[in-house]
């Protein structure tokens, strides 16, 4: 809901999917709290076709709009609305790509040396950097092979951070496609200051 270049974050989530020829409906998962200010947005996108509540986990929150979807729909593309300056380019690739392999996300090359720690912040490991991915979204997922995840992590109460590891508990593999840097998460003050130059210069 923060505003962004005048105009609140999810508004423009919602515009890069609107306008990518590849989505034919859009459904808003949000906090019921913030329900009242989440739906005027909404409602102004056509593809938007609901409005739903989460649940207590990220599993839940995504299967409540995945029963909101039609049934007709065979893939499903789960996307952060903290990610708004994602490009309808960039959906329409993963989203294509997922058509081939079924399970498709964006990524990209991670440039910092990461390391490993333990409970006392000493370094135990360093991976090998070029075999590492920072994840984005959208991913995308066919219909049964996602439901499945679901159901499973939601059985087994998995903790995930993100829609690829429900798909990674079944042994099911996820084929990453490349992204921008520019696809970034606000989660911070900073974020915020990056993402409007981003808007500012598009």
């Amino acid at each position: 809901l923060i505003k962004l270049n005048g105009k609140p974050t999810l508004w423009h989530t919602l515009s890069a999917f609107e306008n990518c020829d590849v989505i034919d409906e859009i459904v808003v998962v949000c906090r019921e709290c913030d329900m009242g200010s989440v739906k005027p947005i909404a409602q102004g996108f056509k593809k938007v076709t609901a409005v739903v509540t989460g649940g207590d986990t990220r599993a839940e929150s995504v299967k409540n709009g995945v029963n909101a979807a039609s049934e007709n729909a065979q893939f499903f593309a789960i996307h952060d609305g903290a990610r708004p300056l994602v490009t309808s380019d960039e959906i329409k690739r993963v989203v294509e790509r997922a058509y081939i392999t079924n399970a498709a996300t964006l990524g990209t090359p991670v440039t910092d040396t990461i390391k490993v720690v333990d409970t006392h912040s000493i370094i135990t490991d360093t991976p090998v950097r070029d075999t590492l991915r920072a994840v984005q979204t959208p991913q995308v997922f066919e219909r049964e092979l996602y439901l499945r995840a679901i159901d499973n992590a939601v059985e087994h109460s998995l903790s995930v951070t993100d829609d690829c590891s429900m798909v990674e508990a079944l042994g099911e593999s996820v084929e990453i496609v490349l992204g921008s840097s520019e696809n970034i998460k606000l989660t911070t003050q900073t974020d915020i200051i990056f993402a409007e130059a981003i808007l500012s210069s598009r």
